[in-house]
């Protein structure tokens, strides 16, 4: 399950995504179009930002605004820069790869196997998503 924060983030990119290109949006504007906490995206756009998603800039006129275009933003990147693993077990995860405690051979492990096609399936819709499919469809 998708936590608060990348579902909002996820909304506020997606608003985000429907302004101009470069034209800096106040994070007054965007917490009160998609109904989301302001102090909380502070935080999450701050994430964003830090992880090369978005850029702002400061005093009037400011704001945020999409490093890349729409296109170019891929849904899995996201979700990964937010919420982290998208593995719903370490064992099975590409990217956060950590061993089970409580298992003896991943090899013959029947959870691991199902838990690699439920990566791999949901890596293949995530992978081939952007930022602009998710906000076309909306």
């Amino acid at each position: 399950m998708l936590s608060m924060k990348t579902k909002y983030g996820l909304k506020a990119l997606s608003y985000l995504a429907k302004q101009e290109i470069n034209v800096p949006v106040l994070i007054s504007e965007i917490s009160e179009s998609e109904n989301i906490s302001k102090k909380f995206l502070e935080s999450i756009l701050l994430t964003l930002k830090k992880n090369g998603i978005l850029a702002s800039k400061k005093g009037k006129g400011g704001g945020y605004y999409l490093l890349k275009k729409p296109n170019e933003i891929k849904i899995s990147t996201v979700i990964r820069v937010l919420e982290g693993p998208i593995a719903m077990l370490p064992c099975v995860s590409l990217n956060y790869y950590e061993k089970c405690d409580d298992c003896v051979n991943e090899e013959n492990c029947s959870l691991n196997r199902l838990m690699v096609q439920v990566r791999d399936n949901t890596l293949k819709i995530l992978e081939n998503k952007t930022l602009e499919d998710f906000h076309c469809g909306s």
